[in-house]
């Protein structure tokens, strides 16, 4: 079954908003563990707008399924990382001042720094995921920069979704296929959501993982997060 790894970085925005510690990313974590999530996803950014780097140590401590890091592997970003050790770390291509994900890697042009990077990862026993876009030739040079998996960036198949779900998924699909085909695992994630998640998992093959956070975390304040993340695993259960 596709795992559903929540992405908490939404938790720690609605806390700094305020100052202190409430709401708590470290007791929420815990919860959403509890509430059935298969792990925990955060992405901390340079100017530590929303998760900060002290909390991925703390975390690291109470995580007990799958600790996904995402991030673009500046030094200090590799530094954390390799201190902390967690299951996975999903390297992206953001510039520091982004607001979100938003382009997947061009994996030819940046081989050498992905190679290089991937391998520091793999030597510490670190499981390594490219976010990537549905482009067959970035896919196959991604599994010659050495990395375990890719995570595919859905944003267009979110986007397309309401006006034609077949064509939207299509490209998607073919990507796993591809990715497999090459050795790699297959994640998933950008603005996955109750209404297009059952879909996609019925549609896209060797999915392992997907990622989701603004728009779970949207729907617990309607729902309470116990309800929503077993919304969500149905729809990877019982797909469609």
């Amino acid at each position: 079954m596709t795992k559903l790894s929540v992405n908490i970085n939404k938790i720690a925005t609605l806390r700094n908003a305020r100052g202190g510690n409430v709401p708590d990313v470290v007791r929420w974590a815990i919860d959403c563990e509890r509430f059935g999530a298969d792990g925990i996803t955060v992405h901390p950014r340079p100017d530590e707008r929303h998760i900060r780097y002290h909390d991925v140590t703390d975390l690291k401590k109470v995580v007990t399924t799958e600790f996904n890091i995402e991030g673009y592997p500046s030094e200090d970003f590799m530094k954390l990382v390799l201190s902390v050790r967690p299951e996975q770390v999903t390297l992206v291509p953001d510039p520091p001042g982004v607001l979100t994900s938003n382009a997947g890697w061009d994996t030819v042009n940046h081989q050498s720094l992905l190679q290089e990077i991937i391998s520091r990862l793999k030597s510490a026993g670190i499981r390594t995921s490219v976010f990537i876009e549905t482009d067959s030739k970035m896919i196959e040079h991604a599994a010659r920069c050495g990395t375990d998996r890719v995570e595919l960036y859905t944003e267009s198949y979110a986007i397309q979704y309401p006006v034609n779900r077949d064509e939207a998924v299509a490209p998607f699909a073919q990507s796993a296929i591809i990715a497999h085909a090459n050795g790699l695992g297959v994640n998933a994630g950008h603005d996955l959501s109750l209404e297009n998640l059952g879909w996609f998992a019925r549609k896209v093959p060797h999915l392992l993982e997907v990622s989701i956070g603004h728009a779970l975390i949207s729907d617990a304040l309607y729902f309470g997060m116990e309800n929503t993340i077993q919304m969500y695993k149905r729809k990877l259960t019982v797909p469609g």
